[in-house]
């Protein structure tokens, strides 16, 4: 699927790999968070931190009607406080996509996949 905006030049039509990689690299921005996951966790439960080049793997794009929600899997860092974390994602990914491509983000959803020790 794709979101389609009209605008006075003509139409724009953005996927939503576009909008997972953008929301996938303003979220490792943030502080204390190690890395994306996969949203299909492996059968042993160990989740494997994501590389630049499949964020769009850890983050799943879902248009309800005229609503955008973006569900996100991350790993936080050892010794920080998870829900400060997690709010700062949500805030820092509605900010980039709304500056970036103009969209408007009804939800962004966190889900904790790990914790792990920043080897930082």
């Amino acid at each position: 699927m794709s979101v389609d905006m009209n605008t006075k030049y003509g139409q724009v039509t953005i996927s939503n790999e576009v909008i997972s990689t953008i929301a996938g690299g303003a979220a490792v921005e943030c502080y204390g968070i190690v890395g994306m996951a996969s949203k299909s966790q492996l059968r042993d439960g160990i989740a494997e931190i994501l590389r630049k080049e499949n964020f769009s793997k850890g983050v799943v794009v879902r248009q309800e009607d005229d609503s955008l929600h973006i569900d996100m899997y991350i790993i936080v860092s050892y010794g920080t406080k998870i829900s400060e974390v997690a709010h700062n994602v949500q805030s820092q990914v509605k900010y980039t996509l709304n500056k970036t491509v103009g969209l408007s983000v009804n939800s962004v959803n966190i889900y904790i996949q790990g914790v792990r020790v920043s080897t930082n």
